[in-house]
C-alpha cells in the first residue's frame, strides 16, 4: 500500500513536470505555436494532479488493525452519528469486541458532524441468520459508541449482547 511519503515524492515529481509544462506553454505563446492552448490545458491538468497528490501526502491512508478482529462490511452510514456493520454469523463475542474497536477507529472522520443532542458515533454490528428456509433475519450482536470530538477516544462504550449469540447457528458464545 502506498504511504504518505510515497505520495509526497510523487507530488514533487508532478510539481516539477507542471513547471516544465508551464514553461513550454509560455514558450508556445511567445512563438505562437498551434498547440499553445492544448499546452495550457495540460498544464492545468498537471496542476490539479499535483494538488491531489500533495493532499494525499497529508492524510494517512492506513487502517487500524486490532488483533482478533474479523472482516466486516459497512452496511449503513448516515455520514453523521449512525453506522451499521455486518459480520459473519460465526463471530465470537471476543472477536466482535475487537471488530467493533477496529470499526470505531476506521470509521472515525473529522468530517462527521454530530447532531445538537448527540456528539457520539454509534456503530452497531449485525449478522444475518436464517431461522427457516427462505427467511432472513438481521440479528444485532453489539454496538460501540465513541466521541466525534477527537480521534483518540479512551472512553468508548462497548456493548456485546451475549444473549443474542445463543441464536446464532453453531452458537459461538464463549
Amino acid at each position: 500500500m502506498l504511504t504518505t511519503a510515497d505520495f509526497l515524492q510523487y507530488a514533487q515529481w508532478s510539481g516539477i513536470a507542471t513547471l516544465v509544462f508551464a514553461a513550454i506553454a509560455a514558450l508556445a505563446f511567445i512563438l505562437k505555436w498551434g498547440i499553445r492552448f492544448r499546452l495550457v490545458g495540460t498544464t492545468g491538468f498537471m496542476l490539479v494532479l499535483t494538488a491531489g497528490l500533495f493532499s494525499l501526502s497529508l492524510v494517512p491512508l492506513s487502517r487500524t488493525a486490532i488483533p482478533g478482529a474479523v472482516k466486516y462490511t459497512l452496511v449503513y452510514d448516515n455520514a453523521s452519528t449512525q453506522t451499521v456493520i455486518a459480520t459473519s454469523p460465526t463471530v465470537s463475542p471476543d472477536q466482535l469486541e475487537a471488530t467493533l474497536l477496529q470499526a470505531a477507529s476506521n470509521l472515525y472522520s473529522f468530517g462527521r458532524l454530530g447532531t445538537r443532542g448527540d456528539n457520539q458515533l454509534t456503530i452497531r454490528a449485525r449478522t444475518i441468520i436464517h431461522p427457516e428456509p427462505g427467511v432472513s433475519v438481521p440479528l444485532y450482536l453489539g454496538q460501540i459508541k465513541r466521541t466525534l470530538a477527537s480521534r483518540e477516544d479512551t472512553d468508548m462504550d462497548i456493548e456485546v449482547y451475549l444473549e443474542k449469540f445463543d441464536q446464532l447457528p453453531n452458537s459461538a458464545a464463549s
